[in-house]
């Protein structure tokens, strides 16, 4: 399984790159668990400095990055360039609050002093993937590289070039040589790398089953793990929201990335009172939306990354509808070359269809009428994923019932899910255990050591 550039608008293939050979993944461990000895130990301004200097990197090339993944991936250009502006936010925000998430903490006792320190545990495991090929690496390698850790990172097939500009952009940054490392790897290889004793924990970005498999890998090897997963999330809006609002957010929340991402808003819970005109709005809306050539002016909604994942939406939609789920607009694959599929609407879903059950990945959305608040939790926690979810409602007494009572890793009220440098990430059940971002992100790589002294 080679890695390749495939142009998802054109289906051009671009290049291939081999995978890594076994010479290749021994000295690329062995390089990032000797840049550990050094990295370590290195003062704390020096790595925030460094971090500061991959921020203005990625902001200056910010328009190249754009470019390079409405290549390999087919992101609109204008998403591109939001993404790489918040891996250099990411950046920042841990360079300059990093040595104060990391001082130690004092704790009274029968000592004469006792305190937790927090030590980087060493070269990291990221398996990263395709749809947010830079933010998805950068918000797990700021808090883990401020905290004295390194990385060896496996992208996907798909992102190749991606993954090496990563590498020479840390390099060129002030990294040292072996503390961000790339290898193009197989399945079969990165277990073994993760079986490596060199490699002290795993942080993946992927399936559910690629989590299952991860997990397992890992916890044979009982290595540290952060598994950020697929998500089913809910975004409900209750009778007595700002319809506008919800609805234009909505939009967003479903389309972003052409809907491919974990924390898309994917089934929508609106009280039944409100239903047709929400309904109406929105699919109005999403016939609006543009879609095309990623790097055209104007366009909001790129082809999906992969046949095969055009494929599968495609028969999710069908067989959603085969069993009585009910098209509202969109639904056919376009005959044109690349791999689109245009804004979807289902509504009337069947219980246990596709639409109601698994995640859509893609520009597909599904409607769910809901009698009250009691349904519309039931419905939200439905799903066997628990990523995010988003409540529309001017009731704060209603918002903090939903916030208490909904079943993921973040819930925003009047807005759209989103990550955050400065709050946690991740999800529950099938999303996946442990978090990025904020302090607890930065615990996630650290030995959290009691100190006692008499």
């Amino acid at each position: 399984m080679d890695y390749r550039t495939l142009n998802p608008a054109t289906e051009e293939l671009i290049e291939t790159y081999p995978l890594a050979t076994a010479p290749e993944i021994e000295r690329a461990v062995e390089r990032s668990a000797r840049a550990f000895r050094d990295w370590r130990a290195t003062r704390l301004d020096e790595r925030s400095g460094a971090l500061l200097r991959a921020a203005s990197a990625l902001e200056s090339r910010a328009s190249e990055l754009a470019g390079l993944m409405a290549l390999e991936m087919g992101k609109p250009l204008p998403q591109g360039e939001a993404e790489a502006r918040k891996c250099a936010l990411g950046c920042r925000w841990f360079a300059e609050h990093g040595a104060r998430l990391l001082e130690p903490e004092p704790h009274d006792c029968d000592a004469s002093e006792s305190f937790v320190r927090f030590d980087p545990l060493g070269p990291i495991f990221a398996i990263m993937p395709w749809n947010f090929p830079f933010w998805q690496f950068f918000r797990f390698a700021a808090p883990a590289l401020m905290a004295g850790n390194t990385v060896v990172l496996k992208h996907a097939p798909g992102t190749p070039r991606c993954a090496l500009v990563i590498e020479s952009l840390m390099r060129e940054a002030g990294f040292p040589e072996g503390v961000v490392g790339n290898l193009f790897l197989d399945n079969e290889q990165a277990a073994a790398v993760i079986a490596d004793d060199r490699i002290r924990g795993v942080t993946l970005t992927g399936s559910t089953a690629a989590g299952r498999q991860v997990a397992s890998v890992a916890g044979r090897h009982l290595k540290r793990i952060v598994l950020e997963l697929g998500g089913s999330d809910p975004f409900i809006v209750a009778e007595d929201a700002d319809l506008a609002d919800a609805v234009g957010v909505a939009v967003t929340a479903r389309c972003q990335n052409s809907g491919q991402s974990c924390i898309a808003a994917k089934r929508f819970l609106v009280a039944r009172a409100r239903f047709e005109e929400f309904a109406a709005s929105f699919v109005g809306a999403m016939e609006r939306q543009r879609v095309g050539d990623p790097t055209a002016a104007g366009t909001d909604i790129g082809p999906l990354a992969r046949a095969d994942l055009r494929h599968g939406l495609a028969k999710q939609v069908e067989d959603s509808v085969a069993a009585g789920a009910e098209v509202l607009c969109g639904g056919e694959v376009p005959e044109q070359k690349g791999f689109y599929y245009p804004p979807t609407v289902l509504s009337r879903i069947p219980a246990g269809s596709p639409a109601d059950r698994d995640e859509l990945f893609g520009p597909a959305a599904a409607l769910f009428p809901v009698a009250d608040d009691d349904e519309a939790i039931r419905i939200a926690n439905s799903t066997s994923y628990g990523l995010g979810a988003s409540v529309w409602t001017r009731d704060p007494h209603r918002a903090r019932r939903y916030a208490e009572a909904i079943e993921a890793g973040s819930v925003f009220v009047n807005g759209q899910v989103k990550s955050d440098p400065r709050l946690p990430f991740g999800g529950v059940k099938d999303s996946g255990f442990g978090r990025e971002l904020g302090r607890d992100g930065m615990m996630e790589f650290v030995n959290k050591k009691t100190v006692w002294i008499r």
